[in-house]
C-alpha cells in the first residue's frame, strides 16, 4: 500500500479520467460499490486463489475465548471482508438492484481493491481495478464491444501495438477430455498448463507427470504438442482456430469465438490485434466462457483480463443471467505511460513578495483561473531556486513574480527549464 505525491496523484488521475472517457464513449455507465462484502461472499469458491488472499474483517465485540474456541476458523470470527476485485461486488449489485437496471446493462468500476499479495514491481496489497461488464447479453457482441472498448481505451492512452490474447473455457475443457484427463484432475491440471509460458512444453509434461496425472493423457498432450505450428496463432479466424485446437471441440463454441473475431474486425476497420491461445486459462473459477488476455510488447505480463461469467449472478439472484467483463490493471498501465500523460493544463506558480497585498494577491489569481490556468501561491523564499524545483516537481511548467505594482498585464510569465 502506498503513498501517492501530488504529482503522481495528478498523473493518475488523468489516465483514470482518460480511461473513463472512452469507456463512457462506448457507452458504459459507472456504478460505485462498497468495499467491504459479506465473508461468505467472498468466499464462494468462485475466486479461485485471490480468496486465500483476501483481507477479513472480524466481527464487532469478540472475546479472547472466542479465538481460542474458533479453533482457527475464519469465517467463525470474520463477517465481512475487503473486495478482493470487482467483479464479486457487481454480481451482488446487479442481483440487489436489477429492477432499477435496464435489460442489458453495461457498467463501469474503477476503484480499490486489496490482496494480501507478496508486493513487487506491479503488484501491490492496494491497487486500483478499471472494469467494464456487460450483464444479460450471451451473444460474441458482449465480447466483441468489452475488447473494442479496451483497444480503444489503450490506443487513447498512447500504448501502441497492444493485443489481446483469447480463448473459452470450454475449449479448454474439451482439450482435456479429448486427451483423456478425468474430471477430478483437471483443475490442477490447468494450474499446470497455465505455466506454459514460463516453462515450456516439456516443462508442463514434466509436471504433470510429476503430479500423477493420468499417463495416456499427458502422453496425448505431449503428442498434440509437438504437432507442426500448432502455437502460431495468426490471423485470426475459424481455420487457424481449428488449426490450433484437437479434433473434437465443440462446433458452437468455435462459432462463438469466430463471430467475437469477425465483429472486432468490423469495428477497427482491418486486421483486429487478436490472438488465440488455446493455452490461456486464467485462475478465476467464476469463468465459464470466453477469457481473454490484454498483451503489450514491450512487457511479458497481461495488462489486463476477463471473461465470462455466466454462472456467478445466478448465485445472489436465484435464476442464471450471462455476464462478461473486462479489466485494465491499472497500475501496470500507469507504470508503462512514465510521462506520456503531462497535464496540458497551463500550471502557474505566483512567487510573490510578502508586502503584497492580500486582495491584490487573490484577485490576481482568480483572473488568471478565469483564463485557464491552475495557480498556485507562494511566497518568495531566499532559496527560490528551491522553491521552483518543488514547484516543477509538481506539475507547474510556468512561474511569474508578483510585488505590489504587479498587475494581470504587467506580468511576466516564465516557463520553469
Amino acid at each position: 500500500m502506498r503513498d501517492f505525491l501530488p504529482a503522481e496523484k495528478a498523473r493518475r488521475e488523468r489516465v483514470l479520467a482518460v480511461i473513463r472517457e472512452r469507456y463512457r464513449a462506448h457507452g458504459f455507465d459507472e456504478i460505485e460499490t462498497p468495499v467491504v462484502e459479506d465473508y461468505g461472499r467472498l468466499h464462494s469458491g468462485m475466486g479461485g486463489d485471490n480468496e486465500k488472499l483476501s483481507f477479513s474483517i472480524l466481527k464487532r465485540g469478540l472475546e479472547a475465548n472466542d479465538f481460542v474456541t474458533s479453533e482457527g476458523d475464519v469465517a467463525a470470527l470474520a463477517d465481512l471482508g475487503l473486495r478482493f476485485d470487482l467483479t464479486v461486488p457487481l454480481a451482488r449489485f446487479y442481483a440487489t438492484n436489477r429492477g432499477d437496471l435496464p435489460t442489458v446493462f453495461r457498467s463501469i468500476q474503477m476503484a480499490p481493491v486489496w490482496r494480501a499479495e507478496r508486493p513487487q514491481k506491479g503488484r501491490y496489497r492496494q491497487f486500483v481495478q478499471c472494469d467494464i461488464d456487460i450483464i444479460g447479453d450471451a451473444s460474441a457482441r458482449a465480447e466483441a464491444e468489452l475488447i473494442v472498448a479496451t483497444l480503444d481505451t489503450v490506443d487513447a492512452l498512447g500504448l501502441e501495438g497492444a493485443s489481446v490474447r483469447i480463448n473459452d473455457r470450454r475449449a479448454l475443457d474439451a482439450m482435456l477430455d479429448v486427451f483423456g484427463f478425468v474430471a477430478d484432475e483437471r483443475p490442477g491440471v490447468l494450474i499446470t498448463i497455465d505455466k506454459l509460458d514460463k516453462i515450456g512444453a516439456e516443462g508442463i509434461v514434466a509436471e504433470l507427470r510429476e503430479r500423477g496425472a493420468t499417463f495416456a493423457a499427458v502422453d496425448a498432450f505431449e503428442a498434440f504438442m509437438r504437432r507442426p505450428q500448432t502455437l502460431e496463432y495468426r490471423p485470426f479466424g475459424e481455420g487457424q482456430i481449428r488449426k490450433a485446437l484437437p479434433a473434437g471441440v465443440p462446433d458452437d463454441v468455435i462459432a462463438h469465438l469466430v463471430g467475437i473475431g469477425e465483429a472486432v474486425v468490423a469495428a477497427r476497420g482491418g486486421e483486429a490485434p487478436l490472438v488465440f491461445d488455446p493455452f490461456l486459462v486464467r485462475g478465476m473459477g467464476y469463468y465459464t466462457g470466453t477469457i481473454f488476455e490484454l498483451a503489450h510488447p514491450s512487457v511479458n505480463y497481461s495488462l489486463g483480463g476477463g471473461g465470462r461469467y455466466d454462472g456467478m449472478i445466478g448465485r445472489f439472484l436465484g435464476q442464471d443471467v450471462p455476464a462478461v467483463g473486462f479489466s485494465i490493471g491499472f497500475e501496470r498501465i500507469v507504470d508503462l505511460l512514465e510521462e506520456q500523460t503531462a497535464d496540458a493544463t497551463p500550471a502557474l506558480v505566483l512567487v510573490h513578495d510578502k508586502n503584497v497585498a492580500v486582495n491584490q494577491l487573490i484577485a490576481l489569481k482568480a483572473e488568471l483561473i478565469r483564463e485557464g490556468m491552475r495557480v498556485r501561491v507562494e511566497q518568495r523564499t531566499k532559496n527560490l531556486n528551491g522553491l521552483l524545483t518543488r514547484a516543477r516537481a509538481d506539475g507547474y511548467s510556468a512561474f511569474a513574480t508578483v510585488n505590489s505594482d504587479t498587475t494581470r498585464e504587467s506580468l511576466e510569465i516564465k516557463q520553469l527549464g
